[in-house]
């Protein structure tokens, strides 16, 4: 499994918007072969970013999503929110699962 990390600072008075746009965003990558599990994790602390967590079955599922028409699409919506919204610059990270507990034989 391959899983996507998106940290993603957003300043408290955006968090209401920037969550919509994700949940209308999260409708479009839900159809994508290869595509497990979407989630956005809220900060609890103000000033830690937001983190979203993609899940996939490979890393080719992953780069297919990023080169498709929704996630241009997803990403045009995202620009709906103004610059000044993000409190920096996201920070993308990739992984490979070594190891889930929810999964037997691991």
């Amino acid at each position: 499994m391959f899983v996507v990390m998106n940290r993603i600072p957003v300043k408290p008075e955006y968090a209401e918007r920037f969550e919509e746009v994700f949940r209308t965003w999260a409708r479009l990558v839900d159809r994508m072969p290869g595509f497990i599990r979407n989630l956005v994790l809220r900060p609890q602390n103000p000033g830690d970013p937001y983190v979203v967590l993609t899940l996939w079955e490979s890393e080719e599922a992953f780069r297919a999503w990023t080169e498709s028409p929704e996630f241009k699409e997803g990403h045009a919506r995202s620009g709906t929110l103004p610059r000044e919204a993000f409190a920096g610059p996201n920070r993308l990270e990739v992984f490979q699962i070594t190891l889930d507990s929810e999964v037997e034989g691991d």
